[in-house]
């Protein structure tokens, strides 16, 4: 009996047991199945998710883009459909311009002072404001309070300041310095010069902040081994610092040149529609805006935003594709794991 016992106790336990008495099919779930499902989970949520800000972009960048492509090719006054097609008329009488062309080099003109003036004094006081000293907050502040600031508030201020009769040649006046006064906004030697100051001084506290945030992100460690190896403290920045900046400083200059090819509020504020051209300080922006709207020619107007449109494209992929690629490749690299 025990034998028997024995037999009958390991006929139960068998691990073959389950699959003949089910006559051999399995119902564990098939795994194949999990992956697919949690695919369409996951297209589902980016789906939800981005769904919102594409609509939106869609809405608000793409569309407004054809429509101005589109009403580029009509005689439009604003009102009503256009009606009377021109075909590309309005484009070639941009590019046969000498202001427009005055306008494109004042643009150019503006992005590479903007990088040359901002970008290192804007390292200088990124790196004194991130040593320990008394105030350190306040001047932080102080630093990006204008940029901070309205443009309307920031040109009609400066416009007044920089005019004949304002406080900047009055100041010269009175510490002796009156040989020097001069029309800063209509003088067309100095106009330029005058509008990279208020720019300067308006948008360096962005860069400032970037840059704080840059070095905030550098370990501590690197410094203080390079210190103990005997570095200097310019060989330090030269070596350290400024190497592991460089996709801030990068992102800074991105920022940097599309917002001058853009330029518009303060240029329009402070020297109006007439001066700027005659100042030598028009810019694209105002240039569609004056010969555009205030000319009632709506369609040429459209005609010069899609030309703007297409020169900050081709900047920003150009930019992108030969600037920016080190920094995209050194974040993607999932694609390259698999």
């Amino acid at each position: 009996m025990s034998d028997s016992l024995g037999e009958n106790t390991l006929t139960t336990t068998s691990p073959e047991g389950p699959s003949r008495a089910g006559g051999g099919a399995s119902t564990a779930p098939s795994p194949a199945r999990r992956p697919r499902r949690a695919d369409w989970r996951k297209r589902g949520e980016i789906a939800l998710l981005s769904g919102p800000a594409v609509v939106m972009f869609l809405a608000f960048v793409i569309f407004p883009v054809i429509m101005a492509a589109y009403y580029g090719f009509y005689r439009w006054k604003g009102f009503g459909p256009p009606t009377e097609f021109i075909g590309l008329e309005n484009y070639l009488t941009i590019f046969r311009d000498d202001t427009f062309h005055d306008a494109l080099l004042h643009n150019g003109f503006i992005v590479v002072m903007s990088l040359v003036l901002q970008g290192p004094a804007a390292i200088a006081l990124a790196l004194l404001l991130n040593q320990r000293m008394r105030g350190r907050s306040l001047v932080r502040v102080l630093i990006f309070v204008p940029y901070v600031i309205s443009e309307v508030i920031v040109g009609t201020g400066w416009s007044l300041m920089l005019r004949t009769t304002g406080a900047f040649n009055d100041i010269l006046e009175r510490i002796g310095l009156g040989a020097f006064t001069l029309d800063w906004l209509a003088n067309p030697d100095v106009a330029i010069w005058s509008l990279m100051m208020i720019i300067t001084w308006k948008y360096i506290g962005f860069a400032v902040i970037l840059f704080l945030a840059g070095l905030q992100s550098i370990p501590e460690e690197l410094f203080e081994a390079a210190a103990i190896d005997g570095a200097s403290y310019w060989q330090i920045q030269r070596r350290i610092t400024l190497p592991l900046l460089g996709p801030t400083i990068r992102i800074w200059a991105f920022l940097s040149i599309i917002g001058s090819l853009q330029l518009f509020d303060l240029v329009y504020i402070i020297w109006g529609q007439y001066v700027a051209a005659t100042a030598g300080t028009s810019t694209m922006a105002t240039y569609m805006v004056v010969n555009g709207r205030n000319a009632g020619n709506y369609g040429f107007g459209n005609a010069v935003a899609v030309v703007l449109f297409l020169i900050s494209l081709a900047i920003a992929l150009v930019y992108q594709r030969y600037v920016l690629r080190r920094d995209t490749e050194g974040a993607l690299t999932e694609g390259k794991k698999r």
